[in-house]
């Protein structure tokens, strides 16, 4: 059995983030992928959708110059033939002020002949906000008792 294609393309990008090592990520990026990180594009620019191979990159150098992995954690994992999903809880350093930031995500990933063609990333995003302030939010109460 050979290695899933996910295993490489995870490998791949930490390598990139941390030690801002990108031809292995590059190799493994089709042409015409299409990817998405959701989350608040206002506070945090690299997040959204993108088209392309270039488009992607760039997206991961920005990841490389604001954040640095310190650990990740799979929570759950299913993989298909050219298929991946998985919750991930990660750790991070922000670069600009070392501070930590740590986030759940859910990520589905398609592949074709070993190369990523489809990313989509959910971030729990009210949480990082929160860290990304450094206050709590509080909210209007949504509900009311009867």
């Amino acid at each position: 059995m050979t290695e899933h294609s996910l295993w490489r393309f995870s490998r791949a990008l930490h390598r990139a983030i941390n030690d801002r090592q990108f031809e292995d990520i590059e190799a493994l990026i089709d042409e015409d992928v299409a990817w998405a990180i959701y989350g608040p594009i206002d506070m945090f620019p690299f997040l959204g959708a993108r088209e392309g191979k270039a488009a992607v990159l760039q997206v991961i150098r920005q990841l490389a110059d604001n954040f640095h992995v310190r650990r990740f954690e799979r929570e759950s994992i299913m993989l298909g033939v050219d298929s991946a999903s998985s919750m991930l809880r990660y750790s991070l350093t922000a670069l600009d002020s070392d501070k930590p930031i740590s986030l759940r995500v859910a990520q589905f990933a398609q592949f074709r002949a070993d190369r990523l063609i489809n990313m989509r990333v959910l971030i729990d995003t009210f949480d990082l906000v929160e860290q990304a302030l450094g206050r709590a939010i509080h909210l209007p109460k949504m509900t009311s008792v009867g």
